[in-house]
């Protein structure tokens, strides 16, 4: 048995398959139970503090926190080994993120491919953050996965990276609202637009990023 078994239900990721591919405007899912719920527990005590040691990514369009893997470049290609300011179940995550069982699950589940782990980075949101829907568009292969750690989320609260048809919140077809250990993926392209409505709430969305791609492109931000 792999030492990863217990990491990732993935009965529940290929429950979402089908629902993957047919969505109307462009491919992405909405998966909840996204780690077995023991493994989750670890990773949600141990997600490391949004503080000053924390980047801020402002502008415009957005206000975002993020820590990347031993605070390599964001627009360079995850760095390999451990990170010793996180835990060992971080770093056992992470490691499994690298292997070639975890990404062809994800070329089974999105007919997406060839797949590689690209980058990694922790992003946080607090009251006044924010990302205005945007369109990578950045590789025909890539696919990007926004897992959340913020349990109790109000129904109809901002924080969750919602899907929509255009650059434009008017256009917003879903949003999550469950980011306790739950997923939105979605694989990017001309039509991906998606983005983070502003958080008025003194509350703190943690959530963790990961792209998977094929082929060489620029840097993208996704929420």
């Amino acid at each position: 048995m792999s030492s990863f078994s217990n990491i990732i239900n993935w009965d529940n990721l290929f429950a979402k398959s089908n629902e993957f591919k047919q969505n109307k405007f462009f491919e992405f899912a909405f998966i909840e139970e996204f780690f077995n719920r023991d493994f989750y527990e670890k990773l949600y005590e141990t997600y490391p503090k949004i503080d000053d040691t924390w980047n801020i990514n402002s502008d415009l369009s957005k206000f975002i926190y993020y820590k990347t893997w031993n605070n390599i470049p964001t627009s360079e290609i995850s760095s390999e080994g451990d990170d010793p300011s996180l835990s060992e179940y971080w770093n056992k995550f992470k490691r499994y993120a690298e292997t070639t069982e975890f990404v062809e699950n994800f070329r089974k589940f999105s007919g997406v491919g060839p797949v590689k782990l690209k980058k990694i980075m922790f992003m946080g949101y607090k009251r006044g953050g924010f990302q205005l829907p945007h369109i990578h568009n950045v590789g025909p292969s890539t696919l990007v996965l926004m897992i959340y750690f913020s349990k109790n989320w109000n129904k109809g609260d901002p924080g969750g990276t919602y899907m929509a048809t255009e650059e434009e919140e008017s256009s917003i077809i879903f949003e999550p609202y469950n980011l306790d250990n739950s997923m939105a993926l979605f694989h990017d392209g001309p039509n991906a637009a998606h983005g983070v409505r502003v958080i008025n709430k003194d509350v703190i969305r943690q959530g963790f990023q990961i792209t998977l791609e094929g082929f060489s492109s620029t840097s993208g931000w996704s929420g």
